[in-house]
């Protein structure tokens, strides 16, 4: 048999992550409630394993794994559409949680999710034979979308992701082209709606999709563009 990594992953209680688990596809092969309660969750090739901890608080929760599938979309589309199916919405914000799909720095097409014990699981796709980390852009607003995204997406800094994009946005001397300008204002937005701030993230979103695009600018910022009817929605 050759060799297999199975994440251990904590919660504070087992049964919503059982059930979390459940509605994106997962089946329950193992459950445990006594002496202490554990949990095996499987879909297909993937396999996630849990314990609950008294006194563990899933906010403070700096746990999770990283998942490399060939088919990110169509689990991002699965889990998307089995979280809409539970909850009546797909929740953004909060635990649990789901992120957008986007291409990263370091070769890979990923989506963050985050449930309800606080571990973060990302889910990629490799889209590049080099898979180490680029060098950052020399543009300024190229290098700020470059360092926003790994702050909001890998490091999960959203306070952090925000100063970068703010500073860039209100630079006087320099402007970014339309491309930029739509994907830094959505994902200035999306990061304004997932820290609670609602009238700010309208006003962002709404500047993005004032922002005049030309078809191939469109055919560039596709991703951001989704991101953008999906948080107006």
């Amino acid at each position: 048999m050759p060799e297999k990594t199975i994440p251990l992953l904590p919660c504070q209680e087992i049964q919503p992550v059982v059930d979390f688990y459940t509605v994106l596809g997962f089946e329950t092969t193992f459950l445990q409630k006594s002496p202490y309660a554990y949990a095996v969750l499987e879909r297909g090739t993937i396999e996630l394993q849990f314990f609950a901890m008294k006194g563990y608080d899933p906010k403070e929760s700096y746990s999770g794994c990283y998942v490399l599938t060939d088919d990110v979309a169509d689990l991002h589309t699965a889990f998307r559409a089995g979280l809409k199916a539970a909850y009546g919405r797909i929740p953004a914000r909060g635990l649990p949680r789901i992120g957008p799909l986007k291409d990263m720095s370091y070769g890979v097409r990923q989506f963050l999710m985050t449930d309800p014990g606080g571990n973060s699981i990302r889910v990629g796709q490799p889209i590049s034979e080099d898979p180490s980390m680029r060098p950052a852009p020399k543009g300024t607003f190229a290098r700020a979308l470059h360092t926003a995204d790994l702050f909001a997406d890998s490091k999960e800094d959203l306070p952090g992701a925000a100063k970068i994009i703010d500073r860039a946005l209100g630079l006087t001397d320099e402007r970014p082209t339309p491309e930029q300008e739509v994907r830094l204002l959505v994902l200035r937005g999306d990061i304004a709606q997932r820290l609670g701030d609602d009238t700010l993230a309208e006003s962002l979103l709404a500047r993005a999709a004032g922002v005049q695009l030309s078809d191939a600018e469109r055919e560039s910022t596709r991703d951001a563009l989704a991101r953008l009817a999906e948080l107006r929605a």
